[in-house]
């Protein structure tokens, strides 16, 4: 009988230690917060590491803007400290994949503010089609290619317009599909979502 409730005060003991380790939920492994539906999700900043003592980097005072987007980057960067054209980039990758799978599942509650009233519209009526036919829908394999392609500020509305090169499949077929997607935001708003407003069909 004594080894017995040695046995149980150890197992208990152990068990404790991994719900101690384990048991938590303490949120992602990565410690990088989950994206809400609505917004082009900013990415997680990198973790902070200690600079080395010799070749410590400078801090870089604002982005590298390049391309043909570049004045519009800049523009929107000066009215909004915050942007960042690498950054958003990421997050518009991100957005294509959420948009495209709650487009697929017909998830119009996750869609909605996502989307501007005229794209939401349209997209709604086409989940309807869908429906009402039986069809199946085309769903993201792969995205081949994400590119700023043109970037304004229009008062205090920034327009950031992002080609998109991805691979769709309904199960049975697969297709290419180029697409240009365009986000807006009011850079003076404390909400950092971005919208998408227009979508057009690449040639």
């Amino acid at each position: 009988m004594p080894e017995v409730l040695i046995l149980a005060a150890i197992t208990i003991f152990v068990l404790f230690r991994l719900y101690i380790a384990l048991g938590r939920d303490d949120g992602p492994p990565d410690g990088r917060t989950r994206p809400e539906p609505g917004s082009v999700p900013q990415p997680a900043a990198e973790p902070v590491q200690s600079p080395s003592p010799v070749l410590a980097p400078e801090p870089e005072e604002e982005p590298h803007f390049t391309g043909p987007a570049a004045g519009g980057l800049e523009e929107i960067y000066h009215a909004d400290k915050s942007f960042s054209p690498r950054g958003f980039l990421q997050g518009a990758r991100a957005a294509y994949e959420l948009i495209v799978e709650a487009f697929a599942n017909g998830n119009r509650g996750e869609l909605r503010p996502m989307l501007d009233d005229d794209v939401y519209e349209a997209w709604d009526a086409a989940i309807a089609r869908r429906e009402a036919d039986g069809s199946q829908p085309w769903r993201l394999l792969r995205i081949k290619r994400t590119d700023i392609e043109s970037a304004e500020l229009d008062g205090e509305i920034a327009r950031v317009t992002v080609r998109y090169e991805a691979e769709l499949g309904d199960g049975e077929r697969v297709k290419t599909a180029r697409e240009i997607w365009t986000f807006m935001r009011n850079v003076t708003s404390g909400d950092p979502n971005w919208l998408l407003d227009d979508v057009e069909i690449a040639s």
